[in-house]
């Protein structure tokens, strides 16, 4: 399947896997290859920015939406345990820092697409031949993740959708319609 992706889409796939390496992740998630595409000089970029979303934009929602650590201080205060004096203890003890170095551990070699990611990646050829495209885009990903209903990314992508006033069906005409007729271009 990988060799029917255009050069966009290729660069996002390889883009989502250090995109999970920065931010910690063990592996390949779907709101990695939104975070991908939205970098990417290709379809799903001009629809996004048609629509008034921001690579930024999603990355700040994804990492609101991954990030609970505010409600596990939360949840861990409401039981009487304090976060910055466990913190405090054990750095006094493992040395400073030992909590975020646990979290952080570099794996080498390529790290593996979750089911999540990897079922967009599947979808996103049904996309590109429901529309009759030749190749795989970004836009074709960005449709497949746009579908992945209950997803992480998904619903950064509908919150920023939502922050920008607009919404899934604006999303879908803006990387539908130049696509219409089979090849990825618009008739003349």
């Amino acid at each position: 399947m990988f060799e029917r992706f255009a050069a966009d889409a290729r660069s996002a796939v390889i883009d989502a896997q250090e995109i999970a390496r920065r931010r910690g992740a063990r592996s390949i998630e779907a709101v990695h290859l939104l975070l991908a595409v939205a970098e990417q000089d290709g379809p799903a970029a001009r629809a996004l920015g048609a629509t008034g979303v921001t690579a930024p934009a999603l990355d700040r929602l994804a990492t609101a939406t991954e990030s609970a650590d505010a409600l596990d201080r939360d949840a861990l205060a409401a039981l009487g345990i304090d976060l910055d004096a466990v913190r405090a203890r054990t750095d006094a003890t493992f040395g400073a820092g030992a909590l975020e170095r646990a979290g952080r551990r570099r794996r080498r070699g390529h790290l593996r697409f979750t089911t999540e990611a990897a079922k967009a990646l599947e979808r996103s050829l049904r996309e590109a031949i429901d529309l009759r495209s030749r190749s795989i885009d970004t836009g074709h990903v960005l449709l497949a993740l746009l579908r992945a209903d209950g997803t992480t990314a998904q619903r950064t992508l509908v919150a920023a959708l939502t922050e920008a006033g607009a919404d899934a069906d604006a999303l879908r005409a803006a990387l539908e319609g130049p696509r219409a007729h089979g090849d990825g271009r618009a008739a003349s």
